[in-house]
């Protein structure tokens, strides 16, 4: 998938595309031969290299630098630079939308409003001062408050007295004043409840157990595959606090992956599997539960719908995923395979599936029965069919 073009400036895009351009450069491999082997537009690969451009998801990646050649350290070390990337690239988008916003708040305050209370522009000009006095007056102020009197200042430059509001105007930048203040103070004691509650939890971790310590400068931007610290031990805290499954040991291994992975399909996010900042704050605020069915209940009801083989349908999603309805498995070309019965996002196209309704036990199980009834096998799943045929085989016997 084609990533969102970006401006140049930004390190961690940079450090992602030289990443990328080495690999490259190593595989002796031009553009378009590339193209060809990945199925990405050449165009679209000069982007990514050149850091233009960053992929919205990582399997693309993956798939180029498989192709180039990657070693799995190399792997390990490309997703975390694009885990950094697409953060910087999203933290960009979204300053993009409030510079916007902004843009269409100052129009909004340029229409004319009726006021009995007017003055001319020399007036205005004399309250507030001259535009370089406005910048030292109001430096402390909001982002909303500066566009405000900065407005203000280009207005006066103009020829001829204009209409403004006084008592408007000063009313505004008292409130914004008083607004940054109580800002300013909620930050700090923000700031100082965040280190007490840093100080331990009383089960001897020293995490704070609600998120915070995520948010501080003792957490890098992005947690992911490969951390051990306590940043990824609040990860799984706060995993296990929404009903998950997981181990709370501060090794982000595999099973850490899974569950952030099926965290972000359940609330809504991008399931890249890494913990940045709309996972930190989903994690925090978000009223997502992880409970799952137990696999008594899971192996129960496989056997209902299967009733012509309930014994091989429970032995194949039991070597699939461990009656585990949140296993999710990523594959060497970038894919995944969601829930019970392992769907492939090839075959979620097929059955007009989602990852989030492949990891509702009822609609995974209806989905592989419908995969099972259009030739009565599970050639779907041919690995554990095998070892589910020879569990079920006798014993060959030996001669002595």
């Amino acid at each position: 998938m084609e990533g969102e073009t970006v401006p140049p400036g930004y390190p961690e895009i940079e450090r992602f595309a030289a990443q990328l351009r080495a690999l490259k450069s190593r595989s002796g491999l031009s553009y378009a031969a590339l193209a060809t082997k990945t199925g990405i537009p050449g165009s679209t690969l000069h982007r990514y290299c050149r850091g233009r451009s960053v992929p919205q998801d990582y399997g693309s990646v993956h798939r180029l630098a498989t192709v180039c050649g990657a070693a799995p350290d190399e792997l390990r070390t490309l997703h975390r630079l694009w885990a950094l990337a697409d953060e910087a690239r999203a933290h960009e988008a979204a300053e993009q939308e409030r510079a916007d916003g902004s843009d269409a708040a100052a129009d909004a305050r340029d229409r004319p409003a009726p006021d009995t209370d007017t003055v001319t522009s020399d007036d205005t000009a004399a309250d507030f001062g001259a535009p370089a006095a406005d910048d030292a007056r109001i430096g402390a102020l909001t982002a909303a408050g500066t566009a405000e009197v900065g407005h203000d200042a280009a207005r006066d430059a103009g020829a001829g007295p204009k209409p403004v509001r006084r008592s408007g105007r000063r009313r505004l930048l008292t409130t914004v004043l008083a607004a940054s203040v109580v800002v300013a103070l909620g930050v700090s004691a923000l700031a100082l409840s965040s280190g007490r509650e840093g100080s331990g939890t009383g089960d001897g971790t020293g995490g704070s157990g609600d998120g915070s310590l995520l948010f501080s400068p003792a957490c890098s931007p992005v947690v992911a595959m490969g951390q051990h610290d306590e940043c990824t031990r609040e990860v799984q805290r706060l995993l296990h606090a929404k009903g998950a499954d997981i181990d709370v040991d501060g090794d982000f291994g595999p099973q850490t992956l899974r569950r952030v992975t099926a965290f972000q399909v359940l609330a809504g996010l991008p399931p890249n599997g890494v913990v940045g900042e709309s996972t930190k704050k989903a994690l925090r605020s978000s009223h997502v539960r992880m409970n799952v069915w137990p696999p008594e209940k899971v192996r129960q009801r496989i056997r209902e719908v299967f009733p012509e083989a309930p014994d091989t349908a429970v032995a194949i999603a039991d070597c699939q995923s461990f009656l585990d309805p949140l296993h999710i498995l990523p594959n060497t070309n970038g894919t995944r395979n969601w829930g019970i019965f392992q769907i492939s996002d090839a075959r979620l196209h097929d059955l007009d599936g989602t990852p989030r309704k492949a990891l509702d036990p009822e609609w995974n199980i209806q989905a592989a029965r419908r995969l099972w009834s259009k030739d009565h096998d599970f050639h779907d799943w041919p690995h554990c069919a095998r070892a589910a045929d020879e569990a079920h085989s006798p014993s060959p016997r030996h001669s002595p």
